[in-house]
């Protein structure tokens, strides 16, 4: 099955929940394939039954998955890149510390493995003391280019920069854009992104010059009675993205 995500125009590929595989599939539908799917490794009690059910979700979706953490739980690092290892996703969600370990045991280059670094309220500065130790200790926080330079020293392929808050730290954000887009990296805004922020927060990457942009939309589109991400939400986001690229 194909590693590398199907990018609309190579710029920007969404990332969205499944609540279940029949909605992996209406969501994978309704973005037309340009779409990764995320199925949280936190909702199985362990490694093998996680790569059982998920290898199931990547058959339907053309292997359009992106095994995640769940809300960038620290403590799900390990489990993360031992199902990696075995269902070889298009997608990997990794703390910081933990990308170097998803990248060797999935022993390609093509899946994509984001390194998550956080805002810290200083323009030009993140976090990247995210990992199950460093995360309970002082924050670790450096220039931006060092945190690129260090994902790319463990073949990670993108920041995840969580938690945004939307555009609360769109100074920040749009820092983390143009360093991403001068170090030839990809981005992958997370966190309180919704219908109406969706279109300011991919413009900015896009307009920095971002190769490739993998903005994670959440809580906001999912239905909090049936627990699934709306397709026609997922339609929505499409046709942003397509009015953006033109």
């Amino acid at each position: 099955m194909k590693l590398k995500p199907n990018y609309y125009k190579d710029r920007v590929c969404l990332n969205v929940l499944a609540g279940s595989k029949d909605n992996a599939q209406e969501i994978y539908d309704a973005a037309q394939g340009h779409v990764l799917v995320g199925v949280l490794s936190k909702n199985y009690p362990d490694v093998d039954s996680a790569v059982a059910d998920m290898s199931r979700y990547a058959r339907l979706i053309d292997n359009a998955l992106s095994i995640g953490l769940g809300a960038g739980d620290p403590k799900q690092s390990a489990m993360v890149s031992l199902i990696a290892q075995q269902v070889q996703p298009q997608h990997v969600n990794q703390v910081f510390t933990g990308v170097g370990t998803s990248r060797a045991l999935l022993g390609q280059s093509d899946t994509v493995v984001n390194g998550l670094v956080s805002p810290t309220g200083r323009v030009g500065w993140v976090k990247i003391s995210t990992g199950p130790l460093s995360a309970l200790s002082a924050d670790g926080i450096v220039p931006v280019e060092t945190a690129i330079a260090l994902l790319k020293d463990m073949g990670g392929s993108s920041i995840k920069y969580f938690p945004m808050g939307g555009l609360k730290h769109q100074d920040e954000y749009q820092y983390v854009a143009k360093a991403c887009a001068e170090h030839d990296f990809m981005l992958e805004p997370t966190g309180g992104i919704d219908l109406e922020n969706f279109e300011p927060i991919l413009e900015i990457a896009l307009q920095a010059g971002v190769k490739q942009v993998i903005p994670h939309i959440y809580s906001s589109i999912i239905d909090s009675t049936t627990g699934n991400t709306r397709p026609q939400d997922v339609k929505t986001l499409l046709e942003i993205s397509k009015k953006l690229l033109g």
